[in-house]
C-alpha cells in the first residue's frame, strides 16, 4: 500500500513539474491572472454586493416590515430609483463575478491543496463565496424573467442567501487583506503584455469593464425610460402593454372573475360599502405615480381614483389606521397586502378607478386598484373588493 502511495505521489509531482502541466510551478502567469487585476475587479463585486444589500432590504421590508418601522412616502420615485439600482447592480454584477472567477480559478489547481489553517480557512470562504454569490446572482436573474424553476420561495431564499453571500464575502476580504493592502502600496504595475494571450492588465480591464456596460445599457431601460429603445434584453419594454403599461400578472393567470354587482367593502367599526358609481361620486384626485416591480421595471402614469384617507373618513376609521386590501385574485401570491399608516394617510395613495384619463383595464385592476408613492408593484394590489381596517 505504500508502495503504491509513493508511486501516485511521484506520479503527480512529475505532472507538476512537467512541461505543459497546469500543476507546474508558474503555469498561471497570464495577465488577466494577476493578483492586481484580481483585486481591482474584487473590490468593485465588494461594493455592487452591499449596494445590492442595502437596496434590496429596504425591499424586502417594505413587503414586510418589522413592527417599529415607518417608511418615506417622498420623492414619488424612490422606491424606483431604490429597486432599479438593486436589479440593475444585479445584472451588472454577472459579468463581474465572471470576470473574477477567471482571473482566479488557476488557484484551484493549487498543489498541495492545503498548507495551513488560515491556507484552509481561505478555501473554505472562497467555496462558500462562490457558490452562494453565482446561486444568488443567476436566482435574481431568473426571477426578473419570472421564471422559478425551484419549489421554494424565492423572496425567502433570497433574503437569506444575501446574508450568506455577504458573511463569506467579509470572511474572504479579511483573510485575502495583507494581499490586498500589498497591492494597494506597490502602485499601478507596469503595462506588460501577455506573450501568450497579448492581453494587457489594463485590456483585460478594459474588456470587462465594456461588456458590464453592455449588460447594463441593454436591460436598465426597463426602469430608466429614456434608455427604453436599448432594453434589448430586458424582460419588459416601457411602453408595451394595455394602456400602454406592462403587466406582470394577467387577470387569468390570477383567476380573477369580476361580478356584475360588484362592491368596495370597508370592514371596521362602522362598515361601510360602495359600488362603482357611489365611488365615482367621491371627489376625484389625479396622481403622476410610477408603478415599480420587484421584477426591475417601472414606468410612470397619470391615476385617477378616490383618496384612499377619503374612504377611512367615510367609515370613520381612526386616524392611524392601516388597512388590509383584500383582491378578487384566487391564485398567486399577494391576493392580500397591508399598508401601514403613513401610506394610507398620504394624499397621494388612491383607490385607483382609471389610468392615462381612461377605465382601468382588466389587466390593471379593474374595476379598482391600489396605487401608492414610494411602494413596490406587488403591494399595489388589483381587484380590490376589500378594505379592512386595522388597529
Amino acid at each position: 500500500m505504500n508502495a503504491i502511495s509513493h508511486r501516485v505521489g511521484a506520479a503527480l509531482d512529475r505532472a507538476r513539474r512537467g512541461r505543459g502541466s497546469p500543476f507546474r510551478p508558474g503555469a498561471f502567469r497570464a495577465m488577466p491572472h494577476h493578483p492586481r487585476v484580481a483585486t481591482v475587479i474584487g473590490r468593485l463585486l465588494i461594493a455592487g454586493f452591499l449596494l445590492c444589500l442595502v437596496t434590496g432590504l429596504y425591499s424586502h421590508y417594505l413587503q414586510d416590515p418589522l413592527p417599529w418601522q415607518v417608511f418615506p412616502t417622498r420623492p414619488v420615485w424612490l422606491y424606483r430609483v431604490s429597486h432599479g439600482l438593486h436589479v440593475a447592480t444585479g445584472t451588472a454584477l454577472i459579468p463581474l463575478l465572471l470576470a473574477k472567477l477567471w482571473t482566479v480559478y488557476p488557484r484551484l489547481f493549487a498543489w498541495p491543496p492545503l498548507t495551513s489553517l488560515r491556507h484552509g480557512l481561505e478555501r473554505a470562504s472562497v467555496a462558500l463565496l462562490v457558490s452562494s454569490a453565482v446561486l444568488q446572482l443567476f436566482m435574481g436573474l431568473l426571477n426578473t424573467w419570472k421564471w422559478y424553476p425551484w419549489p421554494f420561495s424565492f423572496r425567502t431564499v433570497h433574503f437569506w442567501l444575501a446574508w450568506v453571500v455577504v458573511g463569506a464575502l467579509l470572511i474572504h476580504v479579511a483573510v485575502k487583506l495583507p494581499l490586498i493592502v500589498r497591492y494597494r502600496r506597490t502602485g499601478r504595475p507596469r503595462r506588460v503584455r501577455d506573450p501568450g494571450t497579448g492581453w494587457t492588465r489594463r485590456g483585460f480591464l478594459t474588456a470587462v469593464g465594456a461588456t458590464t456596460a453592455a449588460v447594463t445599457v441593454t436591460t436598465v431601460g426597463q426602469a430608466f425610460t429614456p434608455l427604453g429603445p436599448l432594453a434589448l434584453l430586458a424582460p419588459r419594454q416601457p411602453g408595451v402593454g394595455p394602456q400602454g403599461l406592462p403587466v406582470n400578472r394577467t387577470a387569468a393567470q390570477a383567476a380573477v372573475t369580476v361580478p356584475d354587482d360588484w362592491r368596495l367593502e370597508i370592514v371596521g367599526a362602522t362598515p361601510a360599502s360602495f359600488d362603482l358609481a357611489a365611488l365615482r361620486a367621491f371627489p376625484q384626485h389625479d396622481a403622476d405615480l410610477p408603478i415599480s416591480c420587484v421584477e426591475g421595471w417601472s414606468q410612470s402614469a397619470r391615476w385617477s381614483g378616490v383618496r384612499v384617507r377619503d374612504l377611512l373618513d367615510a367609515a370613520d376609521a381612526p386616524p392611524g389606521a392601516a388597512l388590509r386590501v383584500v383582491s378578487l385574485q384566487t391564485r398567486g401570491s399577494y391576493a392580500v397586502s397591508h399598508m401601514t399608516p403613513e401610506f394610507t394617510r398620504d394624499p397621494l395613495s388612491l383607490l385607483a378607478l382609471r389610468l392615462d384619463g381612461e377605465v382601468l383595464h382588466i389587466e390593471h385592476g379593474y374595476p379598482a386598484r391600489i396605487i401608492t408613492a414610494a411602494r413596490p408593484g406587488v403591494l399595489q394590489t388589483k381587484w380590490v373588493y376589500r378594505l379592512e381596517v386595522l388597529p
